[in-house]
């Protein structure tokens, strides 16, 4: 899923939801004459206060930047001990498209984060089956508060050449007071 797609997808829930609110009106017994007694009132400054502290989590509007860490786009594998000979090549993987959302709330920024790619097998590849090791990583100011290893199995069925996979970590809890310098890292992690 692209980032477009995604964030488009996220927009239209949040106005499902406003507009399924909106049509309850009458549901709940508020009809025309409650409506009425509405269309002229306006809320103290206590009021607007009070509904922020009681407001469901916002969805933040600076989620932090999602990055493939260099070295980590891809993967290789090749037979016999042969490393860097192409016609040795059983498999390489690719990570094409990283994602992640986030909503902010009481000091946290929980994040749902993801990614897709593809293993495609090389001249010397048979593989039915190749396990893909992803790491997903979060670091603060330098710091990591987040780092675990994925490991994603990935069907190649015949006469097929590649298979594509797609691993998604959802509520992963960053503490965030603000102005931190936050970066959300994924890649292939190959070691042991």
């Amino acid at each position: 899923m692209t980032k477009p797609t995604f964030t488009r997808l996220v927009a239209l829930a949040g106005l499902s939801v406003a507009l399924a609110g909106c049509s309850m009106g009458s549901m709940f017994g508020g009809g025309t004459s409650s409506n009425a007694n509405l269309q002229n009132a306006t809320a103290t400054p206590q009021a607007v206060a009070q509904a922020q502290t009681n407001a469901l989590p916002a969805i933040a509007t600076e989620c932090p930047p999602i990055k493939v860490r260099v070295g980590g786009e891809a993967m290789y594998y090749y037979g016999g001990g042969r490393t860097g000979d192409a016609r040795a090549l059983q498999y390489q993987g690719v990570i094409d498209e990283v994602t992640r959302n986030c909503v902010v709330s009481n000091g946290l920024i929980t994040v749902n984060m993801g990614a897709s790619g593809r293993v495609l097998l090389g001249p010397a590849g048979n593989q039915s089956s190749v396990n893909a090791p992803i790491r997903f990583a979060v670091e603060r100011d330098g710091q990591a508060v987040f780092s675990e290893k994925y490991t994603i199995p990935v069907a190649i069925a015949a006469p097929a050449q590649s298979a594509e996979f797609v691993k998604v970590v959802e509520n992963v809890a960053i503490p965030y007071l603000g102005g931190e310098s936050i970066t959300i890292w994924v890649g292939f992690d190959t070691r042991g």
